[in-house]
């Protein structure tokens, strides 16, 4: 049989793994610069700390792991014979893959709020896993780069978080991106404008997929989840809002000046929005997006997504907001949080359609030993240690091979230098040195060896 991997999963090549870190690097070094401190929590946690806590939906998306051992012996015959999955996954499974970092961050909060000094920003690089149908774009093991804030209820922050954006997609050099901003408040108090305050849920995720599946789409989910046409009727401008940002906060103010939580809402975009303008971006847009809804219940303030530039057909590739009681889930309340993720897997998907690893260069060794035997390559290693000590990426061809194969390597491998060291340069004490882009040769001794290579 074949060997096969996971659909949703990858390999990756050495070429690849070297883009990818070009990104990783790149959002690390601005998370520390806007001064984000790391931690790491476990790649599973206990079904209870995860389930509930992304809406129905998040939840049917969660790898559930089986418990160890005879995990059936335990469930009761009737039970199983039931077939009802959703009973059965309890009895049979304790823990689960992480569905994103936000939730496992709360817990972390939690039990270690005695050590934490608050305000806390940290940052996270790790990757998450969704059972979720795999497309472009849309994998079941991926990685998020959060960054979050917690025990602050400052809007600065948000007001941070879209610098953070617009400094790391301007650093990778990706220009056109639109980070799309709104308001949980402002949704909430709409819900509540057209009679429909209890259906905020249904309402909020039937919403975020107007991009997906249109106003049709939209208005068809609304009904089958019970809000009634003359809810969608008085929503329905929403859908059609254009203008200013200036002029969308308007238009929403007026729409909810019977809702004092939209209005509340209202002000916080307005601070925001306005603050983002005087202080200015670099390359981003940022946008108010009334219809922005991101379907995860735990979003109480201001919410966001990053869309990739129009000429890429690609979803978002970030997004977040801020979540007012998260971790009182875990039994500490009133604890203001607001935290933002990039899309690892979808902006390498973005930069390389637009040709943008062009300058990310495949770590290989500068100088290769060829090997003409133990005595040859003993006194190559004695070498090859002194270069590393300078800092000097060196190795030894490990086989006593043909020169014309040891050569081939190191110019497939796109190799710098090679050192040819046989029974002449061993009694000379000397190395020649071959530069292969020039092929210019040159005989040394191992300081001068190491200064010609260093350069």
């Amino acid at each position: 049989m074949k060997p096969s991997i996971p659909k949703g999963t990858r390999d990756f090549s050495p070429t690849e793994l070297a883009n990818r870190n070009y990104i990783f690097n790149t959002i690390r070094a601005a998370f520390e610069t806007f001064g984000f401190q790391p931690i790491e929590t476990p790649s599973f946690e206990n079904s209870t700390t995860l389930m509930g806590k992304y809406g129905e939906e998040g939840d049917r998306l969660i790898f559930k792991i089986l418990n160890s051992g005879d995990y059936l012996n335990k469930v009761d015959k009737k039970l199983l014979s039931e077939k009802d999955s959703t009973k059965l996954t309890s009895q049979i499974s304790e823990k689960a893959l992480r569905y994103d970092l936000t939730v496992p961050f709360a817990r972390y909060v939690v039990q270690h709020q005695n050590d934490i000094t608050f305000p806390f920003k940290r940052y996270q690089i790790q990757p998450v896993w969704r059972a979720d149908r795999p497309q472009k774009g849309r994998f079941r093991e991926f990685y998020q780069c959060d960054a979050d804030v917690v025990g602050s209820k400052s809007l600065w922050q948000e007001v941070e978080f879209i610098q953070l954006y617009d400094t790391v997609f301007s650093k990778l050099g990706l220009a056109g991106t639109t980070i799309k901003i709104n308001n949980r408040k402002i949704l909430s108090g709409i819900a509540e404008v057209i009679g429909a305050k209890e259906k905020l849920i249904d309402f909020t995720v039937a919403l975020d997929k107007l991009d997906k599946i249109g106003k049709y789409g939209v208005v068809k989910e609304m009904l089958s989840k019970g809000i009634t046409e003359n809810a969608i009727e008085k929503v329905s401008p929403l859908f059609d809002v254009e203008g200013s940002n200036t002029a969308k906060i308007n238009s929403l103010e007026a729409m909810l000046q019977t809702s004092e939580q939209g209005i509340k809402g209202v002000e916080e975009l307005r601070f925001v929005c306005n603050s983002v303008e005087e202080l200015g971006l670099q390359s981003a847009t940022l946008e108010v997006d009334v219809t922005l809804a991101r379907g995860l219940n735990y979003y109480t303030g201001a919410i966001f997504e990053v869309a990739a530039p129009k000429k890429v057909n690609m979803g978002s590739i970030g997004g977040g907001g801020r979540y007012d009681d998260l971790t009182g889930i875990f039994g500490m309340p009133d604890v203001s949080g607001v935290g933002i993720s990039f899309g690892l897997d979808r902006i390498y998907l973005v930069l390389e359609e637009l040709g943008l690893f062009k300058t990310v260069e495949l770590p290989k060794p500068k100088v290769l030993f060829v090997n003409f035997g133990e005595a040859e390559a003993l006194f190559s290693m004695k070498a090859i240690a002194e270069l590393r000590k300078n800092n000097i990426k060196a190795e030894l061809y490990p086989d006593n091979a043909k020169m014309k194969k040891q050569m081939n390597y190191a110019n497939k491998s796109e190799i710098e230098f090679v050192v040819i060291v046989g029974s002449q340069e061993i009694e000379k004490n000397e190395f020649t040195l071959k530069n292969m882009t020039s092929g210019e040769q040159s005989n040394c001794s191992l300081q001068e060896l190491v200064k010609k290579i260093k350069v």
